[in-house]
């Protein structure tokens, strides 16, 4: 019986004594930084694998905003996957910049075309090219970027619905126009890069987030109709700024989120109708700014416990979302503001 007392009495001293040096368990965060309606989404795995969801104008702003807050917040040395979802200044033009500030390991991109389409820069593109030195990699609706799994954490994907153009399941010249749906109202065919975003669905056990860059309005109803490709999600990146040409009601009914976040600008997207939208959407429990769009009315912003920065000359607060590492509950804070609200997964 001695003898059986001194051997619990051991081994629980060395669980005890073990227990600090047991890797600590992370969650997953999601940064949104202010780029002042760019688009600047960096995402820090469980595994302390990280992803920038593109990187803003180019020069110093908005790139030292993102190194800073990559560095000196989530504590990086490096990020592994730079996404860059269109050639539009505002989502391409940091990332020469960004490299220089920290290292950039494998860009992505919906590939290159003879016929870029409007609103691209050629020297934008062109800078990019001369960064990746043909190292980039072409997204396809269906591929998936991979992640490494922290052990005893629920899987982890990051999951491309569309790109180019295309949503999951279509061939290339599928139309932008899909006559699925009698009561929707199509826009005319948007030739412009935006129709091109490389769209991503993340998911981290029951949670689910959707990164539509700045996918308009006829394409992101081919993503819901007459299949929801995406699927539910908990958190809705709102698309284009929070532009009235994109947000599409039937795609974010069909999205059916219980949060939303708007990397909008100063003056720049967080629009009437795209509020409207939102406030309209079943389930929707808050919307989360970037910015307060001052050219509009406190009715169509969000409450100002919930818009990151109030000026158009700001502090560049960012948002973060914190899912735990069970992946069924999450928190968005605004550290800046003290702002923090815990949502349960759907």
């Amino acid at each position: 019986m001695k003898q059986l007392i001194a051997l619990v009495a051991v081994l629980t001293l060395w669980a005890y004594c073990s227990a600090p040096l047991r890797a600590e368990t992370k969650p997953l965060d999601i940064y949104f930084v202010d780029v002042e309606g760019g688009a600047g989404t960096l995402i820090v795995t469980p595994a302390g694998e990280s992803v920038l969801v593109d990187a803003g104008m180019p020069g110093a702003r908005d790139p030292g905003r993102i190194a800073q807050v990559a560095k000196d917040v989530a504590g990086l040395q490096k990020i592994n996957h730079c996404v860059v979802t269109h050639w539009d200044i505002d989502h391409v033009g940091g990332v020469p910049d960004l490299g220089k500030l920290i290292p950039l390991e494998r860009c992505y991109d919906h590939g290159f075309s003879d016929k870029p389409a409007t609103g691209v820069r050629p020297q934008d593109v062109a800078a990019y090219r001369e960064f990746v030195k043909g190292q980039s990699v072409a997204l396809k609706p269906g591929d998936e970027i991979p992640l490494q799994q922290a052990a005893g954490l629920p899987a982890l994907r990051l999951r491309v619905v569309a790109s180019d153009g295309l949503v999951v399941g279509e061939k290339p010249g599928a139309p932008q126009t899909r006559p699925c749906d009698k009561g929707h109202v199509a826009h005319a065919d948007d030739p412009s890069e935006n129709a091109n975003s490389v769209v991503l669905v993340l998911s981290f056990g029951s949670f689910r987030f959707f990164d539509g860059a700045d996918l308009t309005w006829n394409t992101e109803h081919r993503l819901v109709c007459p299949e929801n490709l995406p699927g539910t999600v908990d958190v809705f990146q709102v698309a284009h700024h929070g532009l009235e040409i994109s947000n599409n009601p039937a795609l974010v009914q069909a999205l059916h989120p219980r949060v939303a976040i708007m990397n909008n600008g100063a003056r720049k997207g967080g629009t009437v109708q795209t509020f409207a939208t939102l406030k309209a959407a079943p389930g929707l429990e808050a919307i989360f700014q970037l910015h307060r769009n001052v050219r509009t009315t406190d009715a169509d912003n969000a409450p100002p416990e919930f818009v990151a920065n109030d000026e158009a000359n700001c502090k560049a607060n960012f948002i973060k979302l914190t899912v735990d590492a069970a992946g069924k509950s999450y928190t968005v804070t605004i550290p800046g503001k003290g702002t923090s609200r815990t949502y349960a997964t759907r």
